[in-house]
């Protein structure tokens, strides 16, 4: 998991909101392997995951983004 959302911490923490940092630990509960199947869309993400900010962490992997 250090790689999906590890990277995307160390990029995007600092500039989080309240709310999107509430939703970024919520993620802290998934199992890695649920997570890594919905970033690369080999499974379908619940709405309850599928908001802003994990199309954020998405396009931050799909296009390489290293910055917010």
């Amino acid at each position: 998991m250090d790689y999906i959302i590890g990277r995307f911490a160390d990029a995007h923490l600092t500039v989080l909101n309240d709310s999107e940092l509430d939703t970024f630990e919520s993620w802290l509960e998934i199992p890695d392997q649920q997570m890594f199947a919905w970033v690369n869309g080999s499974e379908p993400t619940p709405a309850e995951v599928d908001g802003p900010l994990f199309r954020r962490l998405c396009d931050f992997h799909s296009k390489g983004l290293t910055t917010p």
